[in-house]
């Protein structure tokens, strides 16, 4: 499953930090960033995605997070 998400993380050094969060929480996920597109995406793959905890987690480390239709 993929899931794509759209966000306000514009630059290398918040997402990395974001990335790491989400490898700690989401060991089984893979995540990426594309910070050139104009939705700043991020996109998540794995067995199982949960969105709302995603973006629960994102958006209390300050950011805003949704899911990309």
């Amino acid at each position: 499953m993929v899931e794509v998400f759209k966000t306000n993380i514009k630059n290398l050094g918040n997402s990395k930090k974001i990335l790491s969060t989400l490898n700690d929480v989401f060991p089984f996920l893979k995540v990426n960033f594309d910070l050139s597109d104009c939705d700043n995406i991020l996109r998540v793959e794995g067995e199982t995605v949960e969105a709302e905890k995603i973006m629960l987690l994102i958006k209390d480390k300050g950011f805003e997070c949704e899911v990309l239709d």
